[in-house]
């Protein structure tokens, strides 16, 4: 390995450490929290770099690096903008809605036993205050696609299950888009009773699989 190589890696992963150890503000929230997504992905570009600046060619050195910092820039903005978004959402929603950050996506799931009646897919009154905020934040927040996806429990015929959970994630899915969001910007898909959260065996499992959950994924462009 020439000098040049050990030089670089070394340089990068000294970045690596000092991002580890210290918390400038870049890596804090309005709190002055640190903020992970972002600091995870400033790491993880650097040693993406890093990796690629040992183990590439030479003259393939220079795109490896720029890749990784590229790559980190991209990730602490989509990190940032999640962050956002999902405080402002724990803000505006009722309780009874969950909000996961992934890091890369969030996750807003919807309870049916709130958001239908019984064997239904006609959207609740108590939750389409709800879905408008979460579509007013779609709109605020425009680089991103989101997947709306119905689940059941696994209670009754498995086909007649997946035709009602697709039935209930287009319902979500209009309401979505009758809030401004752009048709072009959402998937729908049921997944029936193929994707449980929660044990089938017990009341209060069922009840977690029956949901429908809007998957917000930044674009990276």
């Amino acid at each position: 390995m020439n000098r040049s190589k050990l030089t670089l890696a070394a340089g990068l992963l000294g970045a690596v450490a000092v991002s580890a150890c210290t918390d400038p503000v870049t890596f804090q929230d309005e709190n002055g929290q640190a903020n992970k997504t972002q600091r995870g992905a400033i790491i993880g570009g650097l040693v993406g770099a890093t990796v690629g600046a040992l183990t590439s060619d030479d003259d393939k050195l220079e795109t490896a690096v720029l890749s990784g910092a590229a790559g980190a820039l991209v990730g602490g903005v989509i990190g940032h903008e999640l962050d956002k978004q999902e405080a402002e959402l724990r803000q505006t929603l009722s309780n009874d809605i969950s909000i996961v950050n992934t890091g890369d996506r969030l996750i807003v799931s919807l309870p049916n036993d709130l958001t239908f009646a019984t064997d239904s897919s006609q959207v609740s009154n108590a939750v389409r205050a709800d879905l408008l905020k979460v579509a007013d934040s779609l709109v605020r927040y425009p680089n991103s696609s989101v997947q709306v996806i119905g689940h059941t429990d696994s209670d009754g015929d498995a086909a007649y299950n997946h035709g009602l959970s697709v039935r209930r994630a287009n319902a979500v899915a209009d309401l979505i888009q009758a809030g401004g969001v752009p048709y072009n910007r959402i998937i729908t898909t049921g997944r029936g009773e193929e994707q449980p959260v929660a044990s089938n065996l017990t009341p209060e499992g069922k009840q977690r699989n029956r949901r429908v959950e809007i998957v917000v994924i930044p674009n990276a462009a």
